[in-house]
């Protein structure tokens, strides 16, 4: 039986999460399979595998990215998220694993949209049975995205609403407790414009009572909070 060998990278600052992705892909490889597995616990590390990989002859074929990573020392890379856009760049062939503690759609759509990963796992999905099946999915049948992501995906998909990123991020900000008043310097634009869009999105949800509350309720119910 020939061997097949999988170049993996995990990115994890807690060490112990790290050995519990480890041993469940070792305890559930395939038999033919062979893991050669590296090990970075922040982005300064994971920087140094990637470019070295980028540079061989055989690259990773799977990267796991927690986007909770503390900042690179030279401040160009802020979380793992922005680790994992550069992996796309450098390491066009490479497989990449998101997972991530975040659940909130803005997060989700972000990642979707700017990393397009072959699999998005959310840590509170997860069991060693799904990391298990994710991993043979991403290698041969990607994407395999955890149920939460999947759950927000079909609530889009169902909506027939489009609402751009600054409208987006106006939502997100919002649910995070941010003032009307404040949204402005978040998104670039003017109050009044801010106002304009505030008022466009209760139309489209058919908010009646004007309450931002009321708009982030039916933000939710439609996937976009």
């Amino acid at each position: 039986m020939t061997t097949n060998q999988v170049r993996i990278l995990m990115i994890d600052d807690h060490p112990m999460i790290i050995e519990g992705y480890q041993n469940t892909l070792q305890f559930t490889k395939k038999d033919n399979q062979e893991l050669l597995i590296d090990i970075a616990n922040n982005c300064d590390e994971a920087l140094k595998y990637i470019r070295k990989s980028s540079r061989s002859e055989t690259p990773y074929d799977v990267l796991f990215i927690d986007i909770s990573l503390p900042p690179s020392s030279d401040g160009r890379m802020n979380s793992g998220e922005d680790l994992a856009e550069f992996a796309r760049d450098v390491l066009p062939t490479s497989k990449i694993v998101v997972l991530t503690m975040f659940n909130e759609s803005y997060r989700i759509h972000n990642i979707i949209k700017n990393i397009n990963p072959e699999g998005f796992l959310i840590k509170s999905d997860l069991t060693s049975n799904e990391l298990a099946s994710a991993f043979q999915a991403v290698l041969n049948n990607p994407p395999f995205y955890s149920g939460t992501v999947n759950s927000y995906i079909r609530k889009v998909i169902s909506s027939d609403m489009v609402i751009d990123e600054k409208n987006r991020k106006i939502l997100h900000l919002l649910s995070q407790g941010v003032k009307t008043k404040n949204l402005a310097v978040h998104i670039g634009i003017s109050l009044s414009a801010v106002e304009k869009r505030k008022k466009q999105l209760k139309e489209l949800f058919s908010v009646e009572d004007g309450q931002d509350e009321t708009l982030l309720n039916e933000a939710r119910k439609k996937g976009f909070v």
